[in-house]
């Protein structure tokens, strides 16, 4: 579990919530389910109408990543290249069959059955390349989704606003009515400020942050299976593949 996304989302909730009340408040002033559902759902609805069913989907499965993102260690990673490299070169491409089968990430085990179903160089380049471009795209579409999200809350919380003070304005005559309206418009614009500066704007700079991460792994993995199949040194390969370790 990422410990720093869990920690920074309770200091953001207790930082609220001690500074609302220090100042007197209390903090069930800050629960207005109109308000809430004028605004999470509207934000959710436009979001809904801007996106296709299968990335909308995709980016609710991408929320995990906030709190438990894939992890890549770098340094495993040049290992398995160079281990590769050396059976390849003593044995051909087809000793890494096995390899490819136990290999878990779906990107570096498509290269590894490339190399072994002897793919020319340049198409086998190609096809890796393409792959993670679409990979990357795809993810970081799904990323979008959120940051879209974050622009329309605030702007959906003013039109909760709005129409919690002309509920206000219908009830004039009568002060308890008058009152639950002044509140839901006010309540309203705090949840559409802070839901998008507090949840949708972080989340989609974490996801995009993952999806660098995971880019950034591939294209060394990219890296080291073309050195691979082009017969590079071990030695030479882990020298080029060294600059990784400091993009970490």
């Amino acid at each position: 579990m990422d410990k720093l996304s869990l920690a920074g989302l309770i200091i953001a909730f207790l930082a609220v919530y001690i500074g609302f009340s220090l100042d007197g408040g209390g903090i069930a002033a800050l629960f207005e389910l109109p308000a809430f559902i004028i605004v999470f759902g509207g934000t959710l609805g436009a979001v809904m109408l801007q996106s296709s069913k299968e990335q909308f989907f995709h980016a609710m499965t991408l929320l995990k990543w906030v709190f438990y993102p894939p992890k890549y260690d770098v340094e495993q990673g040049i290992e398995k290249i160079i281990s590769w490299a050396e059976v390849a070169r003593e044995s051909g491409y087809l000793a890494l069959e096995d390899t490819a089968a136990d290999e878990e990430d779906s990107y570096t085990n498509k290269g590894l059955n490339l190399l072994v179903d002897g793919v020319e160089v340049d198409n086998f380049k190609v096809s890796l390349e393409l792959d993670l471009e679409l990979y990357r795209e795809h993810n970081l579409r799904s990323a979008n989704i959120f940051e879209s999200m974050g622009g329309y809350s605030p702007t959906i919380g003013i039109l909760g606003a709005v129409l919690g003070l002309i509920h206000a304005m219908g009830n004039l005559t009568d002060p308890s009515m008058l009152g639950q309206g002044i509140a839901t418009a006010f309540v309203a614009t705090i949840y559409g400020v802070g839901f998008a500066n507090l949840f949708y704007i972080p989340i989609a700079n974490k996801i995009r942050s993952v999806i660098h991460q995971q880019t950034m792994y591939r294209e060394m993995m990219l890296e080291g299976l073309v050195s691979i199949a082009l017969a590079e040194n071990p030695h030479a390969i882990e020298n080029k593949l060294s600059a990784f370790r400091l993009k970490e």
